[in-house]
This record gives C-alpha cells, structure tokens and sequence, in this order.
C-alpha cells in the first residue's frame, strides 16, 4: 500500500512510490512517550504555573481536569481517523480526504507552523537551563545560550536520522528522569503545603473549585492557559506509520498521552502553586519552577529542576524535528513537493526533511537570540501558537464527523463520532475566539502572517506544481463500520 497518497488515487494519476518509513519500529509505549515529549511538560508546567494560579485563584485542579475532556474526546476523534487512514500526514490528509483538499492543505501547514514555533519556543531557553544545572549563567551574553541550543539541536538532529528506535530509546530515557523530578518535587511541594510551612499558601475549598478562593478565580482565562498546557500530544499520531498495529496502536498512544498529561499536570499544578507566597510566585513567573525548587530543597533543589527543565526541552526539540519531517513527508507524497523531501531507502526516515528542520530550528533560535529587533514579533508568534493547535483540532474533530456521517444514525456512534467530536470543536472554537479577542495587535498579525504564508505556499502547490492532491475525491465512511470507505466526486 502507498503510505503517503489517497488509498484511491485519482483517475489517470501516476500513484508515488511506497513510501520507505520503518513498519513496526516502534510500540505504543514509544509512542506515547513521543507524544507526551512533543507537548514539553516541565516546560508547559515552569510557563504557566505563576499564570494558571493567578487565573485560577489556585483552582487549577479543576480547571486542568475539565480541560482534558474535550482533549480526550479530540484524541479519540484521531484514533478513529486513524484506524480508516494511517497515513503520517494525519489530519492533513484526513481533512483534504474528508472535507476539502484545500481544507486539507491549510491544517498541514497549521501543523508544520505550531509544531515549529513550538519547538523553537523552547529551543530558546534550554541554554539558561543548562547552565543553571551547572551553577552558573552569564545574563550579558547570549553566546551560550546559542551554543547549548545548536548544539543540542544537532545531537537530536543526528539522533533523528539514525532513526525512529533509537529516537523512541532517547526519549524514554529523558521523560523518566524528567517525570520523577517533576512528580517527586510536586507531591514534595503538597506535603509542605499540608504541613503549613511558613510562607505557603494553605490548602482551602477553592482549590477544588472552579471559581478559586474566595471567588476570585476568573474559568475562561484558566481554561484559556489549560488547552496551551495540553498541546502537542498529537504527536503520538504522526509516527503512526511505524508503530506495531498501525491502524490501532498510535490512537491509542495518543489518547494515553492526554490521559497521562492530565495526571502530571494536575499533580504538578497544585503541588506546586501553594509553595511560596501569591506575591514570591508572580514575581519569579519567569523562572516559577526552579524557584520553587530552590524554596523546597535549597540550591540543590534547583539545580535539580533545572535539570528537568533541560531534558523537556531536548525532548521537545527531538521530537519536534522528528514530527515535522513525517509531516513534511506526508503532505510531500501527496502534494507533489520535491521528492527529496520523501522517505529514503537506505535509513528507513526522512532524512532529507529531518535535516531542513533541524536546520531551520537553529536558524531561527540563532535569529531570535541575536536579532533583537524581531523578538517581540517571535514572542507575539510563540503567544499564538495553542491557537494554531487548537485550530486544527477543531478541523480534525469536524473531518471526524463528517466522514463517519453515516454512522451516525447508531446511538453509539452519533455521540462518539458526531455529538461529542462537535462539542469539542466548539470548546475550543470558544477558546480560539477568547483568544483573539484577548490578543494584543502584534499577536493578531502573527495568526494572519501564518496564515498568509499558508495561503501562498498552497496557491504554488496547486497552480505551480499543479499538485495532483487537489483534484482527490473525498471519502466517507460505509454506514458499516466493517465496509471500506466509499468515494465521492
């Protein structure tokens, strides 16, 4: 089977050669292990820890759980998808198939431009990370903030070319160490919070409530910063091709990764917040984690949690390059990009889309770091970034019900596959419009800019490379859930 074109080509059109990704490489634990790497959890939790308790009033728990109800429904919405079409363009081709090759265009750059953003976001503070793990920084210099990133970018790099098992290996091994000093400080932290440790902020009923303490807690600007947290674990689904059981295995992965999230997030969330004062804790967001670290455990504390903080980014980074070149090589299969972007024979992965990612994450951290005339614009792009997420979510969960329509006369299946795909996309198209509407001027030119370059590079695909892809028929599923899928004009 050809792994990066429609099963059913169009008439007339010469089909690609099958594609060259490694099958059964990896199982659903690698998978989901990448699936949580891409979505940085010390990362996400040291960004929106100071925030998310400010929001929430110290409500976070509950807001962080509500939150991955819809994230769950999303992740069970790939699942399905992904048992009609395994294909590691995922919603790309999932959306171009189901809804409008057009459509289909627009969520794979969607994917490409946050899974790339993202990556870089963190790629940027891995150098502070670093040298804090060491004892030491040098806020007058950026060179080796540039010198940790590159170089680490190129190890991941190097490492994301001599392939997926190795790749899965590395990852396992960072999110252990990384997890256990997350989790261990976070239920540290609650311990010291129990016993009433001068300083903390003490455990009441509004930590177990939506409207925080006191009433105080504002829900849509906590949920605002949960669906940001949750970001990402749709990575699990972009290595599908070469997971055991393709067509079952990454679905699952996925779903797993969102139910895992919700534990390390909840746990590390609350045993955190209440460690120093409102007042300490807004005044270090910046650095909430290794400064709660260090009020716990002294410098060692610390060090320690700098430590995580730098494993999550590497993490990050690995498996940013990783997705986005299965990405690439999706959307190349079938969009006619230039071959060399497509599987090679003699390594099993991406090598060549592998390099340019790599590449262009180093460019752009370089870029960043010393070009200060564009950091506010990169920042503007980075606060955007759980929009275009979640954007393509929402695509993703209407390509859900839209192919499986019908299906949807059985009871089961109308709420699994059509009322609740639809309540999610709604949750977060609420989301995306609260954050438009909260968006400074710069933030909402850095969407239109995204967009924009979008637009163009599908114009070039469609009337350049007169890309085969936009004359696909669209598909929808058999009203049996055993029949193969039936095309449409």
């Amino acid at each position: 089977m050809d792994l990066h074109r429609p099963e059913t080509p169009v008439i007339g059109i010469h089909a690609s050669p099958a594609a060259r990704l490694t099958p059964n490489a990896i199982g659903a634990r690698d998978d989901t292990v990448i699936g949580l790497a891409n979505a940085a959890p010390a990362v996400s939790v040291g960004l929106t820890l100071a925030a998310l308790a400010a929001a929430s009033a110290y409500g976070s728990g509950p807001i962080i759980l509500i939150t991955a109800i819809p994230m769950l429904i999303i992740s069970n919405a790939y699942r399905q998808l992904n048992k009609w079409n395994a294909n590691c363009g995922a919603s790309f081709e999932w959306v171009g198939r189901a809804i409008s090759p057009y459509l289909g265009f627009v969520t794979g750059w969607l994917m490409v431009a946050a899974t790339v953003i993202g990556t870089v976001s963190c790629v940027d503070n891995l150098g502070p990370s670093v040298l804090a793990v060491f004892g030491s920084s040098n806020p007058t210099s950026t060179w080796p903030d540039i010198a940790i990133g590159t170089t680490v970018c190129l190890v991941m790099l190097l490492t994301a070319i001599a392939g997926i098992r190795i790749t899965a290996r590395t990852q396992v091994g960072m999110a252990v160490v990384e997890y256990v000093i997350l989790l261990g400080f976070a239920v540290a932290g609650l311990l010291f919070v129990l016993l009433r440790h001068p300083g903390t902020v003490p455990i009441g009923r509004g930590w177990i409530s939506l409207t925080g303490m006191n009433g105080h807690g504002n829900a849509a600007a906590g949920f605002l910063i949960a669906v940001f947290l949750y970001t990402g674990w749709d990575g699990a689904l972009y290595v599908n091709e070469e997971v055991t059981s393709r067509n079952r295995n990454p679905g699952r992965a996925g779903i797993m990764a969102v139910a895992l999230l919700a534990i390390i997030y909840t746990v590390s969330e609350v045993g955190l917040q209440g460690i120093v004062s409102p007042d300490k804790l807004q005044a270090h967001s910046s650095s909430a984690l290794v400064y709660v670290a260090q009020a716990l455990a002294g410098s060692t504390g610390g060090r320690l949690m700098a430590l995580a903080l730098a494993l999550s980014v590497t993490a990050t980074c690995g498996a940013g390059i990783v997705l986005t070149a299965r990405i690439i090589c999706g959307m190349a299969g079938a969009v006619e990009f230039p071959g060399l972007l497509r599987p090679g024979t003699r390594h099993g992965t991406p090598v060549a889309a592998s390099v340019i990612v790599g590449l262009l994450v180093i460019i752009l951290t370089w870029v960043y770091l010393l070009a200060t005339s564009v950091q506010g614009a990169f920042t503007a792009a980075v606060n955007v970034t759980g929009m275009l997420f979640a954007s393509f979510y929402i695509l993703t969960a209407l390509a859900t019900v839209i192919y499986f329509r019908r299906r949807l006369a059985r009871p089961a299946d109308a709420l699994f596959l059509g009322i609740l795909p639809l309540g999610a996309a709604g949750f977060l198209g609420w989301i995306v419009v609260q954050s438009l509407a909260a968006a400074s001027a710069a933030e909402i030119w850095s969407v239109v800019g995204v967009a924009a370059v979008g637009f163009c590079l599908m114009l070039t695909s469609r009337f350049a490379l007169r890309s085969p892809y936009f004359r696909v028929r669209r598909e929808t599923g058999a009203a049996d859930p055993g029949s193969p899928s039936v095309n449409k004009r």
